[in-house]
């Protein structure tokens, strides 16, 4: 089952926030709540399932974003974009060391808050935060994007991402230039190769069965011959796969 993407906004300016919270709404992502200070923040966080934190660096209270970011990295693990009208050359410095994975400026408009957002998920799959997010640049993604974060897969659906727990994904099947990831539910069709989808697949749950097949080898219910059973699905197996794939299949 896909699930939108959940966004906690941590910023103490009520309108601005509720302004960042309408934004990412109509941007299909869902916000799981609003904290203006970092206690609020890291109650949210023990309380909601959390995939991507806003956090604005000046905050009232004892401890200001810089810290709750630091918090974050210790105890969470989950990626996490600075808000800030402050770019003065101490604070940047400052939030350098905590390694944010996206960084706006404000004042932003909805072309910024997507970007920051699916840059900080991208940055956040690949490890490696703080990557010259601070620089002034024009930034540009690919619309074709598969992210293994956790236990998921995070996957663009009408010009946004979802996640899709592995264990929601049955096989991805290849057509020329093209991939299918075969969920559950749904389909997700990328114009990429492969290859780019099976380097984000854990080992331990998929492998290759085909040139044009990759399988989930939980999702499998049986075999006859050289086709797998994968819900409705008759999947092929290669002769050159063949002895690694049942293999596979006497360790489960």
């Amino acid at each position: 089952m896909t699930t939108t993407i959940k966004v906690l906004i941590v910023e103490d300016e009520i309108i601005l926030a509720h302004d960042i919270r309408h934004r990412l709404r109509d941007m299909n992502y869902e916000v799981v709540g609003i904290a203006p200070s970092v206690a609020k923040a890291v109650t949210i966080l023990e309380a909601e399932t959390v995939d991507i934190v806003m956090i604005d660096i000046i905050l009232k209270g004892d401890k200001d974003g810089i810290e709750l970011a630091e918090i974050i990295n210790e105890a969470y693990q989950i990626p996490f974009i600075f808000l800030t009208s402050h770019a003065d050359a101490s604070l940047i410095e400052r939030a350098k060391k905590v390694r944010p994975y996206a960084y706006i400026l404000k004042p932003f408009n909805d072309r910024q808050v997507k970007i920051a957002i699916e840059l900080a998920l991208i940055n956040f799959s690949n490890q490696t935060p703080g990557k010259d997010v601070f620089e002034d640049k024009e930034t540009i993604l690919e619309e074709s994007q598969v992210l293994q974060i956790k236990d998921s897969l995070f996957l663009k659906k009408n010009q946004h991402f979802v996640r899709v727990p592995l264990t929601d994904i049955l096989f991805i099947e290849a057509d020329n230039n093209y991939c299918t990831v075969h969920t559950k539910s749904e389909r997700f069709v990328y114009a990429m190769v492969m290859k780019k989808i099976e380097q984000q697949l854990p080992t331990s749950n998929f492998m290759r069965t085909h040139r044009s097949y990759i399988v989930n080898i939980y999702q499998v219910s049986g075999f006859e011959g050289n086709l797998l059973f994968v819900g409705m699905h008759k999947i092929p197996v290669s002769k050159s796969q063949k002895e690694q794939v049942f293999k596979r299949f006497k360790t489960i």
